[in-house]
């Protein structure tokens, strides 16, 4: 029986890896580094921190990790500022269908908390979620399942009560290892990725039948 859903938010709730693909791309322009749209998307999924510590040692970036998570919070805030931004189809009526159904609703997003309260303020859903964990908040990123488990403990949900819904290998992944149902969203803006463990793969978010997990 399943007690809550937990929503990645990056491909699933808004489309936005294209955008952030786009400023992080400026920003290691920015830096000094040329990357490829290949290269940066077998990051998605993954904190910043995590990829950040990658791309570092790969190019021997200056500055902490910190330091360059600022940089691209720079370009990312600007890109995303000059962007109209709307929610993946579907999504509204979703979320108020679970809400209607009297499930809890939780967002682990391996993005950062500003950005994300950012996001989902712009978009008016805010307050449909009573809880979020960003990728910062865990020590190990997707496709360690951490983020799913805190996520569940906040809820006072048990992991095998939780859906999840993704859109990227490696948070399919990290549903999976976290004992949860998941739910992986094909979105081709998204990148290339396997989401063959996941219980069922929809192509819209409008494909979902949620009284099949009730």
């Amino acid at each position: 029986m399943i007690k809550a859903v937990i929503f990645d938010m990056d491909g699933v709730i808004i489309d936005s890896e294209p955008i952030h693909f786009k400023s992080d791309q400026l920003t290691l322009k920015h830096l000094g580094v040329e990357i490829s749209h290949e290269e940066l998307n077998k990051y998605v999924g993954v904190s910043n921190p995590v990829m950040w510590a990658e791309l570092k040692e790969k190019y021997h970036l200056a500055g902490s990790i910190g330091q360059l998570m600022e940089t691209q919070s720079d370009f990312r805030n600007t890109t995303f500022g000059n962007e109209k931004l709307e929610p993946i189809t579907g999504i509204p009526g979703l979320l108020a269908e679970i809400k209607d159904a009297g499930l809890k609703l939780g967002l682990a997003s391996s993005s950062g908390r500003d950005f994300i309260e950012m996001i989902l303020t712009k978009l008016g859903i805010l307050d449909y979620f009573d809880v979020i964990v960003s990728g910062e908040e865990v020590e190990k990123s997707k496709p360690n399942p951490d983020i799913f488990l805190k996520t569940a403990g906040n809820l006072g949900v048990n992991p095998e009560n939780c859906l999840v819904i993704e859109d990227s290998q490696h948070g399919v992944k990290a549903a999976v290892l976290a004992g949860m149902k998941c739910i992986g969203f094909h979105n081709p803006n998204s990148g290339t990725h396997d989401l063959s463990l996941a219980d069922t793969v929809v192509h819209s978010i409008t494909d979902i039948q949620l009284k099949n997990y009730c």
